[in-house]
């Protein structure tokens, strides 16, 4: 599967499955939510997360993404992640919050919100796209 088709279907699918690797290289998986923002995945999560520490020390990745009933097709994308701390990762959150759900009623609580949680962004670079077969 061509990467930009991959793009295409994480702009329509916003659930996912991600992969990182422990210390152990062991894979630790967590359910996500992700939003195309100006050609690249991004995700909200928070810096005390184990897969933002994962990420930060290892940034390969895999999502495997997929509609929102579970029918249809499903994709799988490997990745390098990229972790943006507050507060360069404020605008970031913002444009991921208004891509998946519109406008904020009050920005500032959501911003103040986005510094207590300790938020940060992760922006996924596409490595490879698959499936390129059914079986």
């Amino acid at each position: 599967m061509e990467i930009d088709k991959g793009l295409d279907y994480v702009r329509n699918n916003s659930r996912a499955v991600l992969a990182t690797r422990r210390r152990d290289g062991s894979p630790q998986m967590s359910p996500v939510t992700l939003a195309v923002v100006d050609d690249t995945i991004i995700m909200s999560t928070r810096e005390t997360a184990v897969k933002t520490w994962n990420l930060r020390r290892d940034p390969v990745a895999w999502l495997c993404v997929f509609p929102d009933k579970w029918l249809g097709r499903w994709v799988q994308l490997q990745c390098r992640g990229d972790v943006v701390s507050l507060p360069d990762a404020m605008d970031h959150l913002v444009e991921y919050y208004r891509t998946l759900s519109g406008e904020h009623p009050d920005w500032d609580d959501y911003r103040r919100a986005m510094n207590e949680d300790k938020r940060c962004i992760v922006w996924f670079q596409i490595e490879a796209a698959g499936p390129d077969i059914q079986g």
